[in-house]
């Protein structure tokens, strides 16, 4: 993967957003300082966006019977992992191994965005993102979040949408 020069990092360009603008869907681009000592990455980016964690979703890889899968859910719940194997035919569902998650998808943990994965993995989002116009996403870097119809992020990441959410 080519190395951005730093102007392209500051205009947030990222392969989600390359990716976002080469399929012509609408989104939101919202960036904000990032603390590293925070604790929750999508509640900081709740906090910082004035969003409910309810709208912003945190990406989550999970190892599904040795093949890893996309797990989007709410931020202000947990990954329900038997759940998620459920929903794509699997057995058994495990957290993958994060130096595994970001060399598969290009992203660093904190940062992984569903969209413009480097190798693109079977993505699950939650069943809740329906309930709202938009959501948002990490776009590819710890303090970028992109903001879009539910509808668009499951169609461009060819999604399965089912209940994996816990509150």
């Amino acid at each position: 993967m080519a190395k951005k020069s730093r102007k392209q990092q500051q205009s947030g360009s990222t392969p989600a957003t390359v990716a976002l603008t080469a399929s012509g869907t609408a989104y939101t681009l919202h960036a904000y300082e990032h603390d590293p000592s925070s604790p929750s990455y999508g509640e900081e980016a709740a906090q910082a966006l004035g969003v409910s964690p309810d709208r912003v979703f945190k990406t989550l890889v999970a190892d599904v019977d040795g093949e890893l899968t996309v797990a989007v859910v709410p931020v202000a719940g947990s990954l329900d992992l038997k759940a998620l194997a459920a929903a794509v035919g699997g057995k058994r569902a495990a957290m993958a191994d994060p130096a595994a998650a970001e060399r598969t998808t290009g992203y660093v943990r904190g940062g992984i965005s569903p969209l413009g994965q480097r190798k693109r993995l079977r993505t699950v989002l939650d069943t809740s993102a329906d309930a709202h116009p938009t959501v948002c996403v990490s776009a590819g870097r710890r303090g970028l979040e992109v903001e879009l119809a539910p509808g668009d992020l499951a169609a461009l990441t060819a999604a399965v949408v089912a209940p994996i959410g816990r509150a």
